[in-house]
């Protein structure tokens, strides 16, 4: 969907994952227009492969935008796969993975305009710490 830059909010999301499968965690960090941070959130997600990881991280960072009340959303993922699986571009053949990608579908129907952009994992440390603090923190 296109909209102005102007009126979205920055959504970055980012899922960790310690074996694959292993303990999973999902961060999110949620920026508006000006780069401040509006809201931050992680989940311990359990034992998940890498991509429900990441499909994980972006559910609740849509989920937060949501609550926050957004909507219009700019989405930044450091993971190319769900990126191109979002746009279009490549097909979800999993079969846990189509469900993740249902409830990612019904949480972008509820926003006005939305983009998915990917990003190098450089670019995406704030969400990788909180999706890591969540393993962390399951385990204390």
């Amino acid at each position: 969907m296109i909209m102005s830059d102007e009126e979205a909010v920055i959504l970055y999301t980012d899922g960790a994952c310690r074996g694959n499968p292993g303990n999973g965690g999902a961060g999110a960090v949620l920026f508006d227009k000006n780069g401040r941070v509006v809201t931050t959130a992680k989940k311990f997600l359990g034992v998940c492969t890498n991509n429900e990881a990441e499909y994980g991280a972006l559910i609740l960072g849509l989920k937060e935008t949501l609550k926050a009340k957004h909507k219009k959303i700019r989405i930044f993922l450091d993971s190319e796969l769900l990126v191109k699986q979002i746009n279009g571009i490549y097909r979800v053949k999993n079969n846990r993975l189509k469900e993740l990608m249902k409830d990612v579908r019904k949480q972008l129907s509820m926003f006005d305009g939305y983009t998915v952009e990917h990003v190098p994992r450089s670019r995406n440390k704030v969400a990788d710490r909180l999706a890591n603090e969540a393993i962390d923190e399951s385990s204390d």
